[in-house]
């Protein structure tokens, strides 16, 4: 039996078993929801992690108290540069009843570009294949995946 890709293994791990590096994030997005960092430069440097880190681990760990209270998820996508494309793709996610948590774009380079998005969707109005199956029939969309599921 094929397993679904959107089936993804979570794990609680306890604290001192952690990478340093994602003790440091957790405590970087700390700093950066109170407001006691005014960017991740900022953050970053308050707990001594490179910015680099600091993206691999944002969008794959959260402290236990969010991921029950919250549904995340993290996608993907690699899309086509045209004007317009970005509201589009988040009027689409916005009308499904997600809340939008943060939004990355890459430079566009030969006509495309990556977005990351993490979104609540604890109060989507739809299912997740149904929001996916949205998201890919978007022309200018080319490939979207799951980065990660708190769900």
């Amino acid at each position: 039996m094929k397993q679904n890709k959107f089936d993804q293994k979570f794990y609680l791990v306890r604290e001192d078993v952690l990478p340093e590096a994602m003790k440091k994030t957790l405590l970087a997005k700390e700093l950066i929801d109170r407001g006691k960092a005014d960017s991740v430069f900022d953050a970053v440097q308050q707990v001594d992690l490179s910015r680099s880190a600091f993206y691999k681990y944002r969008d794959t760990i959260f402290p236990f108290h969010t991921v029950v209270k919250e549904r995340l998820i993290t996608l993907f996508f690699y899309i086509e540069d045209r004007s317009g494309t970005l509201s589009k793709l988040l009027s689409v996610v916005a009308s499904g009843g997600c809340n939008i948590l943060t939004i990355h774009q890459t430079i566009p380079l030969q006509g495309r570009a990556n977005v990351t998005l993490s979104l609540n969707i604890a109060e989507m109005e739809i299912s997740i294949d149904v929001l996916l199956e949205r998201l890919r029939s978007l022309e200018f969309v080319e490939k979207v995946e799951v980065l990660s599921s708190g769900a």
